[in-house]
């Protein structure tokens, strides 16, 4: 077993919780116990109808040495049900199972199933404990970690969310054995944007592990969880609420999120992000902050994992309108993160609509190709 503490002291936004990395749930019971403060007699297993029959009976047996009550509710598959609509149903289910402040939920799946029972937990009874077992990659080295939760309103993705940070980070690396290749491909777009925000490193180690990240080679797996998790994790604690430096990681977001709700949510998020990072890193070349050789690499690097770099059905016009609706907006601009040198992402607030428009416009696709990478 391997963790990691994320943790920050004495600011008055203090927190403290373990990522855990194991192999199957077996030690589950055992982490929980640890929470400092744990006192819930009932546990409230959140999942979809994907994960669902996968693993909620599997992780509902991992929780029985607790000795107590575990219900299971579980929720439509899919991002247009991170919604109010869910959020309201499991506030029913809650209530009418009786579920207490001393309580706990816990989130099984991937990142809609977190960023939901999260926003839930931030406000069912003014807050109540929750914790991520996340079962996706993109869930397991981004989503789970660092207290952001949300749901979609209407056509505006997470416009409606609370800071809560989760009591434990429970990892079972087995379940990604069981990831479906575009979900897969979804997570490793997280992965990229890691990287390029503050690990070169991490995405040299990749360019030289293709093969044993492409067959889910355990370790190959668990070195670049790890590796994402230790950055997500040192930009939380620097930056909680979002007021700064937590801003790049939005890398690549701005453009990913556009795509992403213009496709009505036919793309996954890790591959809107990853073409919306191929974007971003198109502006960085053109701005002189990166060179040329590095922009050609972080598209190699998305296309060598299937990650999407082009994009159909769109206009360049119909990404820069959708940006106006982005919630990183502020007076009117929006905080864009560019590379200035692979491994350092900065906060930019004097993109224009022009420029925002000329790196949509390499993002899409002739009409003539049909694939989508």
């Amino acid at each position: 077993m391997e963790s990691l503490i994320v943790e920050r002291k004495h600011t008055g936004l203090e927190f403290s919780y373990p990522i855990v990395w194991e192999n199957s749930f077996r030690t589950l019971s055992d982490e929980i116990r640890r929470i400092r403060g744990f006192r819930a007699k009932k546990i409230c297993l959140v999942s979809d109808s994907n994960v669902a029959p996968l693993y909620a009976e599997q992780t509902a047996q991992a929780l029985r040495p607790l000795g107590v009550d575990v219900e299971t509710y579980v929720f439509p598959a899919g991002e247009e049900h991170k919604c109010l609509d869910t959020v309201s149903d499991l506030y029913r289910f809650l209530i009418s199972h009786r579920f207490e402040r001393n309580d706990l939920l816990a989130a099984l799946g991937g990142g809609v199933t977190g960023d939901l029972t999260g926003f839930t937990a931030a406000t069912y009874l003014r807050g109540i404990d929750f914790i991520q077992i996340p079962t996706t990659l993109l869930a397991q080295v981004d989503s789970s970690v660092g207290g952001k939760t949300g749901v979609d309103f209407e056509q505006y993705k997470n416009m409606v969310g609370a800071f809560l940070q989760p009591r434990l980070v429970y990892m079972n690396t087995e379940t990604l054995k069981t990831l479906p290749d575009d979900q897969f491909a979804s997570g490793m777009g997280e992965v990229l944007k890691t990287g390029a925000i503050r690990d070169r490193a991490l995405l040299e180690w990749i360019d030289a592990h293709t093969e044993s990240l492409h067959d889910r080679d355990s370790e190959s797996l668990a070195y670049v969880i790890r590796a994402c998790c230790k950055v997500k994790a040192s930009v939380v604690e620097e930056d909680p609420t979002d007021r700064g430096i937590r801003a790049i990681l939005n890398f690549g977001h701005t453009l990913g999120h556009a795509i992403e709700k213009e496709k009505h949510f036919a793309l996954l998020h890790g591959q809107c992000v990853g073409i919306g990072s191929v974007g971003a890193a198109w502006l960085s070349w053109k701005k002189g902050m990166i060179s040329e050789a590095d922009y050609q690499w972080i598209v190699h690097l998305h296309r060598e994992f299937h990650i999407p770099t082009l994009v159909q059905g769109l206009t360049a016009r119909d990404i820069v309108r959708a940006t106006k609706s982005d919630k990183k907006m502020e007076e009117g601009k929006i905080r864009f993160i560019l590379l200035d040198g692979i491994g350092n992402a900065v906060i930019d607030n004097t993109l224009t609509d022009q420029d925002l428009y000329d790196a949509a416009s390499i993002l899409i696709m002739p009409e003539q190709k049909n694939i989508a990478y």
